[in-house]
């Protein structure tokens, strides 16, 4: 069965044009011009992915994402904004989106992002399904314990979606988490762009790409803390590093 997506863009020649290249990429397409349609029609009938223009009449694709999410729907959102400040990216993540595609844009690199969301998405729902047994019994602290990884002062629990930095609980997006996990699993060596875009967003999106480092960026905002040593450096010219210097 073909997978769903919900479209909202007030600007009609865009709506139509990524309407029809949608329908004939497989996708079944249900695209709304404002966002109050599109959490209506979302409510009414959830779709696998949403693709949100940021600028929109009445309510905007950033306060349609805060409403899905704090209703706690977890379907993937993708942006599509006009704004290539850092902080006007990062105002999207922070409300909860999963990723971004600047205006004007390659219909091909919607299409890749799409993919790797919507992967990411099923490998996650084959990982825990929904009709998996229920745990009756509490888990032991050894076993929790178990399941951690930890470096530089961090800990994750992968499979409860779960970070601290020492006693902080990290809040974290979906890519937020899984770009930390992969640091943190190769704490001490040097990431390249390529290999992170491979193993993040299955798709390498070329050097002019800025979606790594604004989400390095949100990233290192949530983890830094007052007379602590930061965590994730930069290596000019390669990539990232998780170390505690």
């Amino acid at each position: 069965m073909s997978q769903t997506v919900l479209l909202a863009e007030d600007d009609r020649a865009i709506r139509n044009a990524l309407e029809r290249a949608l329908t004939l990429e497989g996708y079944r397409v249900t695209a709304v011009a404002d966002g109050v349609e599109a959490l209506a029609q979302a409510h009414r009938t959830p779709p696998d992915v949403l693709v949100l223009d940021v600028m929109m009449p009445g309510i905007d694709g950033l306060q349609v994402c805060r409403v899905l999410r704090a209703e706690g729907d977890r379907t993937p959102i993708l942006m599509l904004t006009a704004l290539v400040e850092t902080q006007d990216r990062i105002a999207g993540l922070d409300a909860g989106a999963d990723d971004y595609v600047v205006k004007p844009f390659d219909v091909e690199e919607v299409f890749a992002r799409l993919r790797a969301l919507l992967r990411r998405t099923s490998e996650a729902g084959a990982a825990a399904p929904a009709d998996a047994p229920r745990q009756t019994a509490p888990e032991t602290p050894g076993a929790a314990a178990a399941r951690l990884i930890e470096a530089a002062g961090l800990r994750m629990d992968p499979q409860a979606r779960r970070a601290w930095r020492g006693g902080r609980e990290l809040e974290l997006t979906r890519t937020e988490f899984e770009l930390l996990e992969l640091l943190v699993r190769n704490a001490g060596i040097v990431l390249d762009h390529s290999t992170i875009y491979d193993r993040i967003w299955g798709y390498d999106f070329g050097p002019g790409s800025k979606n790594l480092a604004v989400y390095v960026g949100y990233l290192r905002r949530k983890l830094d803390q007052p007379g602590a040593p930061a965590l994730i450096h930069t290596v000019r010219g390669v990539g990232y590093v998780l170390r505690e210097d």
